[in-house]
């Protein structure tokens, strides 16, 4: 066996878009290198009778149905800036902030809503590039010292105490909550989604050659980071406070950070191990990628590509190993393609000898940026898969409902819907009912119907009747402790969620990814990155809602749920963006003159600013540019104006994105900067940011004259 870990050829068999081979290694464990792990043969419905919604059909029922949040105007959590104004318990330590702060929630008057900017051209340049009249500033990037005392980062004298204090690598979400009524303070939520030991370690031996506190090094890069930030004189430029107590920065690791396991699978016999008899705590937090801000002040984050960090599934009993292949788990062999090795830094790694502790990874995770002595949750509840992440809108009647994607080629769309009401109020009684919303309720996955399955011929012509769009319903998988799904217990569905999902026959897509609620109009946005197995070979064919083979650029779909409630188990839908190069004949940009649009490829996250546009961010930019940042209004005459805002520097992909509530900042992660095959510390293929080696980081762009982004 090889010291060094096997790069994928850069072929077409790299089938995430233009993702480099390195990429594909390190984030998600050569994925594309395994078997598609769902081989279920779900059914599709075909036409369905009476279901025929033409585009301009579902803007009307959306309209007609746009939620007027009952809460005092607060927002449930986005990745948008929908932070919404809390306070936290009334202790000294933690702040006062009204529910009527404006900072992070959904607000008319903020800006026109049409997007003034000049979008900026696709390029190659090793830099962040904004459009005219914008400037952007670095707010922290990977070393920087998080805990106050944390040590000079060092790269040739890294530890992992040193990292456990420094902020972690690879960023992803991005999170920006208010601390005073004014809007000069707030809390900076990250996740540290994965670690490239090529580009982190100077002399890279191989994951075999790195020592145990390499391996350890880079477990505590992984996880989250929580950092008090300060506004730079009174502009939409943040920077992190450097001085004083800092009561609430923190760093959550995969090395040593305890979680409490809640909800019904909790301590049920998949979740128990040697270490955890009982199955209720967890250590550590793996490959978290999306997330988003709750109405009660808390963040939530996805565990996706988990499997990549545990060896030995092929020593793991006979019962189990489909269960693990389902998950991306290879039982075939002991190292699969990827294997990070961490079982030589702790062997919970290793499956043959600790079969149920990938069990404890593939949840949505909550976490209290508020109060630093608590320990984060992985809400059992809201099933178990990839997730890339969750965000939540609260309905008319006061339930939570949280939208997710699994990010996995044929994978599903869930939704999740709490038992309790959320309490309005800043009491601290109110804040402690929220924060059990989500360890309690049903959980749903999508099914979509067509109107046009005849005419879908994998071209991504549009059917006849001028839209891709359907009719979709919500099948319930397990409400409680009880299963809907036969012959599976209630904590084998929460466990094993995919499983469930193939059972019930869920529609298979093109890798969703990021979900969204508009926190204006109630509608949900889903990134649908792409799928390149599309219609290859034995691999499903197009349909309506996936309407292209070998699918390069991905899609945003757009659900509108029956009667504005989002607690409904009816939907329409429809494609308003096909992604791609404009004058390709497969695009389609909700009817709006392609001309005038900007080339985009490969949609991950999505985002809100406080006048109810759209941020779409991009990961593989099949088009052969630097992937960036994306903007468009999903309302009135200019739907589907697509322009491009930014672009991340060479090798980098765009994550986040959070556009403060008062829509005077946008925060992006630039992740994982000149990660290109052959590259290394001493050998960049970037140097971004500091002119040396490249540093994943966060940066926020901001309007020279003060006024709204984008508008």
């Amino acid at each position: 066996m090889s010291d060094r870990p096997r790069l994928l050829p850069l072929l077409g068999a790299n089938r995430h878009g233009t993702r480099d081979a390195m990429t594909c290694l390190y984030r998600c464990g050569n994925a594309c290198d395994h078997p598609v792990p769902n081989t279920s043969d779900n059914a599709y419905f075909g036409d369905v009778v009476n279901a025929e919604v033409s585009r301009r059909g579902v803007v009307r029922a959306g309209a007609v149905g746009a939620l007027v949040l009952g809460f005092g105007g607060a927002a449930a959590g986005a990745l948008a800036g929908a932070a919404p104004a809390m306070a936290a318990p009334a202790t000294p330590d933690l702040p006062d902030v009204p529910e009527s702060f404006g900072f992070g929630r959904p607000t008319t008057g903020v800006g026109s809503g049409a997007l003034s900017f000049k979008p900026i051209p696709p390029n190659k340049l090793d830099t962040l590039v904004v459009p005219n009249g914008y400037d952007h500033a670095v707010v922290i990037k990977w070393g920087d010292p998080v805990v106050p005392g944390a040590p000079e980062f060092n790269v040739h004298k890294q530890t992992a105490a040193a990292q456990s204090k420094q902020f972690g690598y690879n960023n992803d979400f991005v999170g920006v909550l208010p601390l005073d009524k004014r809007g000069n303070r707030a809390l900076l939520v990250v996740n540290h989604e994965y670690t490239n030991e090529d580009l982190m370690f100077p002399g890279f031996p191989g994951l075999d050659g790195l020592s145990v506190e390499q391996l350890r090094t880079a477990m505590a890069a992984h996880g989250m980071s929580v950092v008090e930030l300060e506004r730079v004189a009174g502009t939409g430029q943040w920077k992190p406070v450097e001085n004083g107590r800092r009561p609430y920065n923190r760093r959550v690791t995969a090395l040593g950070t305890k979680f409490d396991l809640t909800g019904p699978a909790a301590g049920s016999a998949w979740l128990k191990t040697a270490a955890d008899p009982k199955g209720r705590t967890v250590v550590g937090t793996l490959n978290n990628c999306a997330g988003g801000v709750t109405p009660w002040g808390t963040v939530l984050s996805g565990e996706e590509n988990f499997n990549q960090y545990f060896v030995g599934a092929d020593g793991v009993p006979a019962e189990l190993k489909p269960k693990m292949d389902r998950y991306g788990i290879s039982t075939a062999t002991r190292y699969p393609s990827g294997s990070r090795k961490w079982e030589r830094a702790d062997e919970r790694f290793d499956l043959a000898k600790h079969p149920n502790e990938a069990h404890r990874f593939g949840w949505i995770v909550e976490i209290d940026p508020f109060d630093p002595e608590s320990r984060p949750r992985k809400h059992t509840a809201m099933g178990r898969f990839k997730h890339e992440g969750a965000n939540v809108i609260v309905t008319k009647d006061g339930h939570v409902v949280a939208y997710m994607g699994d990010d996995e080629r044929f994978d599903y769309l869930y939704k999740f819907v709490s038992d309790k009401k959320f309490l309005k109020g800043n009491s601290w009684a109110a804040r402690k009912h929220n924060l059990t919303l989500l360890e309690s309720g049903t959980l749903y996955v999508a099914q979509l119907d067509q109107t046009s399955a005849g005419e879908i011929d994998g071209s991504g012509k549009l059917p006849s009747d001028g839209a891709f769009n359907g009719r979709g319903r919500w099948i319930k998988l397990v409400s409680g402790n009880r299963s809907y799904v036969d012959g599976m217990t209630a904590a084998d569905v929460l466990t094993f969620t995919r499983l469930a999902g193939d059972k019930v026959g869920a529609t298979k897509m093109d890798r969703p990814e990021d979900v969204e609620p508009s926190l204006l109009t109630g509608k949900v946005y889903v990134a649908l990155t792409n799928n390149t197995n599309r219609g290859v070979g034995s691999s499903p064919k197009a349909d309506e809602a996936n309407p292209r083979t070998a699918n390069k650029h991905g899609q945003i779909l757009e659900l509108v749920e029956d009667r504005g409630d989002n607690t409904a188990e009816t939907f329409a839908w429809s494609l308003p963006i096909v992604c791609g190069d404009p004058t390709d004949p497969s695009t389609f940009f909700a009817g709006y003159d392609k001309t005038k649009v900007s080339p985009i490829s490969c949609p991950d996250n999505v985002a809100f600013d406080a006048t109810g546009n759209l941020w779409i961010s991009t990961d593989g930019n099949a088009l052969g540019s630097n992937d960036g940042l994306f903007a468009t209004a999903v309302e009135g005459p200019e739907r589907g104006h697509l322009k491009q805002f930014l672009t991340v520097p060479l090798g980098a992909e765009t994550c986040g994105p959070f556009i403060t509530g008062d829509n005077r900042s946008v925060f992006v992660a630039v992740q994982h900067p000149g990660e290109i095959t052959g590259a290394s510390v001493e050998n960049p293929a970037s140097n971004w940011p500091d002119g040396d080696y490249a540093k994943p980081g966060v940066v926020v762009t901001w309007r020279l004259d003060g006024g709204p982004v984008g508008s």
